[in-house]
């Protein structure tokens, strides 16, 4: 696995051009004997019944594009004091390949209850359409997923909750005049009340696991000149929905308390969580790994709505995107014997 996270970290795998990667993984499934389906760049394997409960393995293999000050060619993988330096080490090769390990590990045995799904998807870094989202549309509507593994840099702990995203364009009417006078209707003076209660408003119900939405306004525009009073406003808001509300029901609730007019650009970036008594995170507590509510986004965001899902793997997010990003070659030989550790445990329980 270590070998096989140095060669996709050393093939450029752009989001949207990772047809290079999508080969590398599907030539070493195909190596091991397993039966692999190929859409666009995303790479899918089953194994067990079809008949049986499924259970997904997901991690992606697209990358962002490397910024500045990187001191090693972020495609010419290093190894530094027990580490592996290179662009999608962390995030998200080590899941990936962890995800890879596990899925061969159990790709034969036939006395497992569920019926294994592993997943390389495309596109995660910008939430395309031919990634994750292209296999709910297509894949997951004729085989049904029961829950979910999203394979993301967590330090092996489990992220039962992961926030949705709205991103909202918001308008505000006036009228022109000259500013010299007192004449127009300032759109700028007017959308002050509608940032203010962005603000200020506090959703009723709080999550357990990722606390309050949150709305940030990120970004506004008005006005063409100094000496003309601004007709329209335009700005920006960034919401984080929680697990217990839906994009939907968050939309609701500002539409009646704010006067601009409101674009979505999607609703479909949801939410989403594991019960806390589910026998995976029950399973994982009692192996002493901790839990928590994550803040970032992943490919959990865009499978079926109500599939219980977490996510967990080696590495650490706050490496994610930035200059000689790593994984400890230890981190990731501990994070593929304790994710099969988990797996192989949850599923005794459930047999």
């Amino acid at each position: 696995m270590l070998e096989l996270l140095s060669l996709l970290t050393s093939t450029p795998s752009f989001s949207r051009q990772e047809g290079a990667t999508a080969d590398i993984i599907e030539a070493v499934l195909q190596e091991a004997g397993v039966v692999v389906e190929r859409y666009g760049n995303n790479v899918v394997a089953w194994s067990g019944s079809p008949s049986m409960p499924v259970l997904l393995l997901n991690s992606h293999h697209d990358t962002v594009k490397p910024g500045a000050g990187w001191t090693h060619n972020p495609h010419a993988p290093v190894h530094v004091d027990g580490k592996l330096i290179g662009l999608g080490s962390n995030d998200a090769g080590g899941a990936l390949v962890m995800m890879i390990a596990a899925f061969l590990h159990f790709h034969n045995r036939i006395d497992l209850p569920y019926s294994l799904c592993f997943a390389a998807t495309a596109e995660e870094e910008v939430s395309g359409e031919n990634g994750m989202a292209l296999l709910t549309r297509n894949v997951f509507v004729k085989r049904p997923i029961d829950i979910a593994i999203v394979g993301e840099p967590t330090g092996m702990q489990m992220a039962v909750a992961e926030k949705g995203l709205m991103v909202l364009d918001c308008v505000v009417r006036g009228r022109t005049g000259h500013a010299a006078r007192n004449e127009g209707v300032n759109a700028l003076y007017a959308a002050l009340n509608d940032i203010e209660w962005f603000r200020n408003h506090r959703f009723e119900r709080t999550s357990p696991v990722l606390g309050n939405v949150k709305m940030t306004v990120t970004q506004i525009d008005a006005g063409s000149q100094h000496n003309v009073v601004p007709d329209n406003c335009h700005f920006v808001v960034d919401v984080r929905v929680t697990d217990v509300y839906t994009n939907e029901e968050v939309l609701e609730e500002i539409k009646r308390h704010v006067a601009c007019e409101i674009t979505p650009r999607s609703m479909h970036l949801a939410p989403s969580s594991i019960p806390m008594d589910h026998p995976l995170v029950v399973t994982g507590i009692e192996m002493g790994l901790t839990t928590y509510g994550s803040p970032t986004m992943s490919d959990q965001s865009l499978l079926p709505l109500g599939v219980p899902s977490m996510k967990i793997g080696p590495g650490d997010s706050a490496r994610s995107h930035t200059p000689d990003e790593w994984l400890g070659v230890q981190e990731l030989e501990q994070g593929i014997s304790t994710f099969i550790r988990l797996l192989d445990t949850m599923m005794q329980r459930l047999s």
